[in-house]
């Protein structure tokens, strides 16, 4: 798995995993909780 920051305006925060959208704060209207990417990323990797 790779890592990049990709930067952005306007307080958008996205994180992607092979192309799927796992976490949007412009959609949610926050930040994402703690562990909740890392939850993300554990499903998916099974």
């Amino acid at each position: 798995m790779e890592a990049k920051l990709i930067a952005s305006g306007g307080g958008v925060f996205e994180v992607e995993i092979d192309q799927k959208l796992v976490f949007s704060k412009k959609a949610l209207d926050r930040f994402p909780e703690e562990d909740e990417i890392f939850g993300e990323i554990d499903k998916l990797m099974g």
